[in-house]
């Protein structure tokens, strides 16, 4: 039995609010760049279902860049690392690691001979540096500002400058190599959050907090004037230059992107993105034919010159972690759910995605389960919750639960829900609660059977409790002891066995005729607690995901042979999983990614 990762639904870029998000773009005008957690996303601008993930950074990633080369890629991280590593091996083996700053890095720049690089951000004794992308050795030091640096630029001609934009307003010029500060631009009243020169090196752009963006020349750093005036209504995040330097982009705050004029320096067109706090646009990037600008909310904009109304497309999906899965009854659209109660669609096939419209959780999703066209949903807001899947957008009916929900499922035979609540079991059909089972344990995961017996995972007391549906009345079966806290239960679907993983790193295969061990044996090669479990439609394979970052395989009739998929979402825990065929596993983790993984049985 073998695997391989057929395709990534990546994670957003991780937004805050009142910080401005870095972009890159690739010299080869492929690919663009942005980072969430300790990931650096690879995605294809043409096609953005299309994506690479680089996970090597131990600790968040603010930023990173191309080389002017293509061939490399710089990334800087919280702790004052960046890590230079190639683009052309699948494994993006590891050229050189620096520690240029000891804190924060916000920005990187390349000189424009592949040899240089400036890094600047939030260190302790200096807040930028300037060193060879080979060896690491000084080229210069960046001095002259007060206070954290925001942004950097490199001029891509001779002679050679630096630019920083800094929080205490000013913009510092430095001239080299090696370079040395040459002088500070006061122009700005805020902080300062974009600096960029023209693609020929001829001009620079700065943008700031006030709204405002200015235009100096490139090589004597002398103010050429204001664009706009001012450009925006609220703080400007981001400037992007046409390929040709004739236009400038701006991303704002005041949630909107507009169009310049660079000659004349008026607007050519305004993007208006939203109304809600959640559309303040805190990027963007102007790659070949595309301009995109990233949302407050991680959505990916691509923005029309010709119809400024509306973008071309939105990429969407989640930049928090997933803690729920679920699929469509003909398996064709995978349901994901994350932290912040967004829930989002996808086309198994294609990745397209959308999200779920309405007045949803607004807070963690614990349990989804589709059928016969609604998709039911339970969140820690206490309530179940109905989405219309063919309308794609929450109904306004709702039930409330009288505690937290832990999970559910559905009874496909009668349509009825079972939710398992942090002290009692909910039995409810069409929004109706028909009974409810007060527990003296705290149950973590529910499966049904078609036969009508309802399994529950406990959580303190480690076992697995059996009900048995009686009308509308769930009446206990029995009880199946395990070594630690029962993390998730589910019944095959032809119904001959029941699958419970628990916190003791042990997954346990029973038959359900007597609900006794099957195969006289534990399956245990997890090295941490088993999060999830689901079986594959033919009820042979078992998938189990776990807080080892690994998926596992194992065959019912070959309980000998498992197959273990090792870090499957780099360095998080498995949070869910579901087979959207015999072959294909999906699965969703704390890294905000949707993976689906091709499955050669033995």
């Amino acid at each position: 039995m073998s695997y391989s990762c057929k395709n990534i639904y990546a994670t957003l870029p991780r937004t805050q609010r009142g910080q401005p998000l870095v972009l890159g773009s690739d010299p080869k005008g492929k690919n663009f760049l942005y980072t969430n957690g300790n990931s650096v996303i690879i995605r294809n601008i043409e096609n953005p279902a299309i994506a690479d993930i680089y996970t090597e950074h131990s600790c968040p990633v603010n930023v990173a860049k191309y080389s002017p080369s293509g061939f490399y890629i710089a990334s800087g991280d919280q702790s004052g690392k960046v890590r230079i590593w190639d683009t052309v091996n699948k494994e993006h083996i590891l050229k050189n690691e620096f520690h240029p700053i000891g804190g924060p890095i916000k920005d990187i720049a390349w000189s424009p001979d592949n040899q240089r690089m400036v890094v600047v951000g939030e260190g302790r004794e200096r807040f930028g540096h300037v060193f060879m992308s080979e060896t690491g050795t000084s080229v210069g030091e960046i001095s002259g500002q007060s206070k954290p640096i925001n942004s950097c630029d490199f001029r891509p001609a001779r002679p050679f400058r630096v630019i920083t934009g800094s929080e205490d307003n000013t913009i510092a010029v430095f001239e080299g190599p090696p370079f040395k500060f040459k002088m500070t631009k006061q122009d700005h009243s805020r902080f300062v959050q974009a600096v960029k020169y023209s693609p020929s090196g001829a001009l620079f752009a700065s943008a700031g907090f006030d709204g405002k963006v200015f235009l100096f020349d490139g090589a004597t750093s002398e103010l050429v004037g204001e664009v706009g005036a001012p450009a925006h209504s609220g703080g400007v995040y981001g400037v992007a230059w046409s390929p040709d330097g004739t236009q400038l982009l701006t991303a704002s705050g005041d949630k909107t992107a507009k169009l310049w004029d660079v000659e004349t320096r008026q607007m050519v067109s305004e993007f208006v993105l939203g109304s809600t706090v959640e559309d303040q646009q805190v990027s963007c990037l102007w790659q070949g034919d595309h301009l995109l600008t990233v949302s407050l909310s991680g959505f990916i904009n691509y923005l029309d010159v010709n119809d400024p109304s509306k973008p071309l497309r939105v990429i969407k999906g989640h930049n928090k972690p997933i803690t729920g899965l679920t699929l469509s009854d003909d398996r064709s659209t995978i349901f994901t759910a994350s932290h912040d109660g967004c829930v989002t669609r996808w086309n198994a096939e294609t990745g397209e995605n959308d999200r779920v419209e309405g007045a949803g959780h607004g807070n963690q999703v614990n349990g989804m389960r589709a059928h016969e066209g609604t998709l039911y949903t339970c969140g820690i807001d206490d309530s179940l919750k109905q989405v219309d899947i063919e309308g794609n957008t929450y109904r306004p009916q709702q039930l409330k639960l009288g505690s937290q929900p832990r999970g559910m499922d559905v009874f496909r035979e009668e349509n009825i829900i079972v939710t398992a609540s942090i002290n009692e079991l909910t039995v409810s059909k069409d929004n109706q609660k028909l009974s409810t089972l007060k527990v003296g344990y705290e149950p973590t995961s529910v499966s049904c059977s078609p036969r009508g017996h309802v399994a529950v995972g406990g959580n303190m007391d480690n076992k697995v409790h059996l009900y048995e549906l009686k009308g509308n009345d769930l009446s206990p079966l029995m009880e199946l002891d395990h070594l630690g806290a029962v993390t998730d239960v589910a019944y095959s679907p032809d119904d001959k066995h029941l699958v419970a993983c628990d916190a003791h790193r042990k997954v346990v295969l029973y038959s359900t005729e007597e609900y006794k061990l099957a195969n006289n044996k534990e399956w245990g090669f997890h090295n941490a607690r088993v999060n999830c479990v689901a079986w594959s439609p033919d009820s042979q394979l078992v998938a189990s995901g776990s807080l080892d970052t690994s998926i596992i395989i194992w065959h019912v009739e070959k309980p000998a042979k498992h197959i273990i998929i090792k870090n499957a979402h780099a360095q998080s825990q498995i949070t869910r999983l579901s087979w959207v065929d015999n072959n294909t596993v999906v699965s969703v983790g704390q890294d905000c990614n949707t993976k689906l993984w091709t499955i050669t049985p033995f």
